[in-house]
């Protein structure tokens, strides 16, 4: 196994256990991580969006399906797993109440590592798909009147 793809398994190790110095150890203070929750910057960002995912989801787990490497840049599919009975923070800033529903999301997670430390991380999953498990609607901010083509 490459370093590239070994401290990227670390990190889903460390994930899975909750610990977050371990997580933090596996990215360079000046890492930067983007989702649909937006974006974190360095260290102390990166520590909080991982504490408001486990406040959330309290088992959360990570189950790797497929590790492709290319470069410096390695690849994970994956599915994502828990119950949300903690409050969430939803794209755009609103939170989400706990619902005490189970999810079973497919993630795509992209990361570039340098000097066996990630430098940057990109996630990508089907909102609608983890929506619609934890129970929400999809509401139109302006919704067409009616008889409008």
């Amino acid at each position: 196994m490459s370093e590239a793809c070994d401290v990227v398994h670390r990190l889903v190790a460390a994930i899975n256990d909750h610990d977050l110095d371990a997580v933090l150890r596996c990215y360079s203070p000046t890492a930067a991580a983007v989702g649909p929750q937006g974006v974190a910057d360095g260290s102390e960002e990166i520590g909080f969006y991982h504490t408001h995912i486990w406040e959330g989801f309290p088992d959360l787990r990570l189950i790797v399906w497929e590790t492709v490497q290319f470069g410096d840049l390695v690849m994970l599919e994956s599915t994502v797993t828990g119950t949300n009975t903690g409050l969430f923070i939803l794209p755009g800033g609103d939170v989400a109440d706990r619902t005490g529903k189970s999810i079973s999301v497919r993630y795509c997670w992209v990361f570039t590592v340098e000097s066996a430390e990630i430098v940057a991380q990109r996630v990508y999953y089907d909102q609608l798909e983890m929506y619609a498990q934890l129970g929400a609607r999809l509401v139109l901010d302006d919704p067409p009147s009616q008889g409008s083509a």
